[in-house]
């Protein structure tokens, strides 16, 4: 099946270059998203844009592969999969490091919610400093993994991340039942990984940790992603995907 996968804050397509390396090695078909305002899509004015917006854009992207695929989601991205699935038929599901949906994400501190900018970059994610105070951090990127991850982030919509942080629904009812997997990270610093086994409960999943693996690390290390493309892979088999 088609894998169809969703970055999140800051990201992009380049997000997901070795996960389509190597599936496609592999004999996987892949497509990765740019939602509006982010790495070579469109621009557009990112204080007014929301999370509806980049749940639109997530499924205007799903619909124009014209057949249903395996959803692949990274931080928010993984809401926004959540999303897809809510409303289209999906083949699976893969959330690696997920943002919560509103029904099990605790209630947020209001100043935390208060105090996002109308437009944000990579200084309230943490990743403003030197590549080697970045790197001690997140010990599973090299230094050109982080310099990488440092040159191509972009801005963020501060209106979808307060909603984000605030929670959106998600109807588990309406989501289908086919093979999930959820993945957490160890390192984590920006979805620890005790949530993402909370979403693996919530929706019957697959839980697999990976407790040496950053945010990033899992899907852009040089080295760390491919353990994750591994379990990924061992999921998709087995669910004949």
């Amino acid at each position: 099946k088609p894998l169809y996968l969703l970055h999140g804050e800051l990201g992009g397509s380049w997000v997901w270059e070795r996960w389509l390396l190597y599936f496609a090695q592999r004999g996987w078909e892949g497509h990765a998203l740019n939602l509006r305002g982010h790495f070579w899509s469109e621009n557009v004015d990112l204080e007014t844009t929301s999370l509806d917006d980049y749940a639109d854009d997530a499924l205007a992207g799903y619909d124009a592969l014209g057949r249903p695929a395996v959803v692949v989601g990274h931080g928010l991205g993984a809401l926004l999969a959540l999303r897809v699935a809510e409303q289209r038929e999906t083949c699976g599901l893969v959330l690696v490091a997920p943002a919560l949906p509103r029904p099990i994400r605790p209630e947020p501190p209001p100043h935390v919610v208060r105090l996002v900018p109308p437009r944000f970059r990579r200084e309230l994610l943490g990743w403003a400093g030197t590549p080697e105070q970045i790197r001690r951090q997140n010990p599973d990127l090299t230094v050109r993994d982080v310099l990488r991850v440092q040159h191509l982030m972009g801005a963020g919509s501060g209106m979808a991340r307060r909603q984000m942080l605030e929670g959106i629904t998600v109807d588990r009812e309406r989501i289908g039942n086919g093979p999930s997997l959820v993945i957490g990270g160890g390192i984590d610093r920006l979805f620890a990984e005790a949530e993402s086994e909370r979403l693996a409960e919530w929706l019957g999943a697959e839980y697999q940790p990976f407790g040496a693996h950053s945010h990033y690390g899992l899907v852009i290390g040089e080295e760390s992603h491919l353990q994750v493309t591994e379990a990924v892979r061992g999921f998709l088999e087995r669910g004949r995907l």
